[in-house]
């Protein structure tokens, strides 16, 4: 996921916590990224050429839906609408396949893991968070969902087209397969290196139970 504050955001400056609806990836399909990640950075690149910025591997997530800035006074809305539609929803079997960019041409800024199975079920899930947050105050995000595995930005450095290609070879046989079996809502909190990501609440994907779990202020396992 891209955040939007480092090549002109549009909310820099508004005060609150940078929020994101996101699905974590359980510790066997972490692990089996940051083995692609590992193969990738193995490949020497030209001399003088700055990297690209891997996130961290601790932290991997497909993100549902970003909130972005918001008050403590309006937190237990959005962990009211996160909760519901974890309640509403089941677990999803989900394939990692392939990979690309964004921008697809010229320079990429942010590299990607494809989704194959389960893209279609993570844009159900996203429309009914859509209807959730709009329901307490939100405003409907109506752009093309396309559901992703942001690996690393590039910020348009020459090197990151190699990189590209590098991910791509990586990924040619590789099928990465899991279940997602929870929600969670999130707060990136940049500075002093890859952003973390912080899980303020969470819920297990159709528990009936989900609207009266859990609320942290933490860094939970929440695979």
């Amino acid at each position: 996921m891209r955040w939007p504050g480092r090549f002109g955001d549009p909310t820099a400056g508004i005060p609150g916590r940078r929020l994101f609806v996101a699905t974590p990836l359980p510790a066997e399909a972490t692990q089996a990224v940051a083995a692609v990640v590992d193969e990738v950075r193995a490949a020497a690149l030209p001399d003088g050429a700055r990297d690209v910025r891997w996130v961290r591997m601790d932290g991997l997530h497909l993100t549902l839906r970003f909130i972005g800035p918001t008050l403590d006074d309006r937190l237990p809305h959005a962990i009211a609408a996160v909760l519901a539609v974890a309640a509403d929803s089941g677990p999803i079997e989900v394939t990692l396949e392939g990979s690309g960019s964004f921008p697809p041409n010229g320079r990429p800024r942010a590299l990607w893991i494809g989704v194959s199975r389960g893209a279609d079920e993570l844009g159900e899930l996203t429309v009914g968070l859509n209807d959730a947050l709009a329901g307490h105050g939100w405003p409907n995000d109506d752009r093309l969902f396309r559901p992703h595995l942001t690996l690393a930005r590039s910020d348009g450095v020459a090197a990151g087209t190699l990189v590209v290609g590098r991910l791509a070879s990586a990924m040619a046989d590789r099928r990465i397969g899991f279940r997602v079996e929870s929600l969670g809502l999130f707060e990136s909190l940049t500075g002093g290196g890859p952003a973390r990501y912080v899980a303020l609440a969470a819920a297990p994907l159709g528990s009936p139970e989900a609207a009266d779990r859990v609320y942290h202020q933490g860094t939970p396992n929440l695979s």
